[in-house]
């Protein structure tokens, strides 16, 4: 058995009701969550956002995507949130529905230690503006420890990128 296999294994029997009856598992499965409005059309923001050799001129988080945004491809990011270090990785694309989200899944080291579910997603709301939905899905046994550590410059980032992309998008071309 395979260390991720046997790290799975061991997370499963951990969030079973007998291990830990009152608590399950939400301690190891959090979720950051930010939205913003946006007066412009889904189509737009859906150019903006998957325009990835831009995000270096206007994306203050994501500063840099590589590759194909098609389900099960392999993306090379690099995100800095302001006044951090910044961090790497290879997620792999889970969902691209064209004007409405676009997800990848990432983790560190391997599955179910620290994994991380990042998504967009464009709502239609009134008067042809949008409900821009930013989140990410936290799950694994270093939640507990890694968010609290994170999670602050986490959300500003995506606050700042949010602000970004409203920015961009209501311009005028």
């Amino acid at each position: 058995m395979t260390i991720a296999e046997n790290a799975t294994k061991w997370a499963t029997r951990l969030c079973s009701e007998s291990v830990f009856p009152r608590i399950g598992c939400k301690i190891f499965d959090k979720e950051l969550h930010t939205e913003i409005a946006i007066n412009s059309s889904p189509e737009k923001v859906w150019a903006i956002l998957m325009d990835f050799k831009r995000y270096p001129n206007w994306n203050p988080m994501v500063r840099r995507i590589k590759g194909e945004a098609l389900p099960g491809e392999r993306l090379s990011i690099f995100i800095q949130p302001e006044g951090t270090k910044g961090m790497a990785f290879e997620p792999i694309v889970t969902r691209v529905e064209k004007n409405r989200e676009f997800r990848w899944l990432g983790n560190l080291i391997f599955r179910g230690l620290f994994d991380g579910e990042h998504s967009f997603r464009i709502e239609l709301s009134e008067n042809n503006t949008v409900l821009f939905v930013h989140r990410e899905n936290f799950r694994g046994f270093l939640v507990p420890v890694l968010l609290p550590m994170i999670k602050k410059d986490t959300l500003r980032g995506f606050n700042d990128m949010n602000n970004s992309l409203k920015l961009l998008s209501e311009c005028r071309d």
